[in-house]
């Protein structure tokens, strides 16, 4: 588990790099979706980065990414592990400039988070977290250090 969350963050941080080379572009490619949230280019390329590193690094493990192609619901509840992401979280603040926004990663388990990672690009800070029913959950990040319980899921 150790590996994987160490990959993830480097995954993160990779969306990251390239989420602030689009971010100092004039031009960051808007769009709208369907439901007309926006879409940016750098929606699509930390969507790339992360989606293609998660599947060298575990390829069995499925993927629902915000920008991926709609799963149904039939197959996704048949899942017991998979990854959930948002490669770009906060699009409307990251077209605002305000540098709110982050990439997020986690490792889903039994409906349950076990592994995940918070990374905010501007401010080169990062957040994880890896939850074990035997030790509950260790978040750690800037001036923020503990372990909380996860009754819900443990």
């Amino acid at each position: 588990m150790d590996d994987l969350l160490a990959s993830m963050m480097n995954i993160a941080r990779s969306a990251g790099d390239v989420i602030l080379q689009i971010y100092r572009e004039d031009d960051v490619g808007l769009e709208f979706k369907d439901d007309n949230s926006p879409l940016t280019r750098a929606d699509l390329a930390a969507h790339n980065i992360i989606v293609g590193r998660l599947r060298n690094i575990a390829p069995k493990i499925p993927i629902l990414s915000e920008e991926s192609v709609s799963v149904e619901y039939a197959t996704r509840r048949k899942w017991n592990e998979y990854f959930l992401v948002d490669p770009l979280d906060g699009t409307k603040e990251f077209i605002n400039r305000n540098g709110e926004f982050t990439v997020n990663i986690a490792l889903i388990k039994d409906g349950c988070p076990v592994l995940g990672v918070v990374y905010i690009p501007v401010q080169d800070v990062m957040y994880f977290m890896a939850a074990a029913k035997e030790a509950g959950t260790t978040v750690i990040g800037p001036n923020t250090a503990g372990t909380v319980t996860v009754e819900e899921c443990f």
